[in-house]
């Protein structure tokens, strides 16, 4: 079944993460939607990582999936950085990605934060846990050894893929355990 995927990538370390899922989704049937914060713009730059193009500006309420009558069939904020974790925790829709997320958790739809920050403060936790009890998916940016990785790109492509495994997108990004 087509999905409508709304992509955040939010200015926490680790913006490769972000690029990766876009690509990997750009090659799905499901409809994609990318919303980039202003500070994740920053951290590419920083980070040396060539964003693609946002759909739609983080302040842009208008967009059709910031209204549970257009609510999207998942969301996906990779990376997620702590201040947006926060703002999802507490009910705080200052901007585009966060009132998405509203969106998703009051209609019932596919949430998965790839939070990407060590260690975690008490206060990050608790907002995790806040949100785990509510049927949002956690997805800290660990990836695994144990398929003996050679490049970087097979460490993302690990965490991008267990990602879409929690959208329930398909995908081999990365080598399964005992594959």
């Amino acid at each position: 079944m087509k999905k409508n995927v709304v992509v955040a990538i939010t200015g926490a370390s680790g913006i490769i993460y972000g690029k990766r899922a876009v690509e990997a989704l750009g090659k799905t049937k499901h409809k994609t939607a990318l919303v980039i914060s202003e500070t994740a713009k920053l951290i590419a730059k920083e980070e040396g990582v060539k964003l693609p193009a946002s759909d739609y500006s983080e302040k842009d309420f208008f967009a059709p999936f910031a209204s549970g009558s257009r609510a999207p069939d998942a969301m996906l904020v990779i990376p997620c950085s702590l201040k947006t974790l926060s703002a999802i925790a507490n009910g705080c829709s200052d901007n585009l990605i966060s009132r998405t997320a509203e969106v998703c958790i009051k209609e019932g739809k596919k949430l998965v934060l790839v939070v990407r920050e060590t260690p975690l403060s008490p206060i990050a936790l608790e907002n995790c846990l806040k949100l785990s009890r509510i049927g949002v998916i956690i997805l800290p940016a660990c990836p695994a050894f144990y398929s003996k990785h050679d490049r970087v790109e097979d460490l993302v492509n690990f965490v991008v893929g267990k990602a879409l495994d929690s959208l329930g997108v398909e995908n081999k990004l990365y080598k399964r355990w005992k594959e």
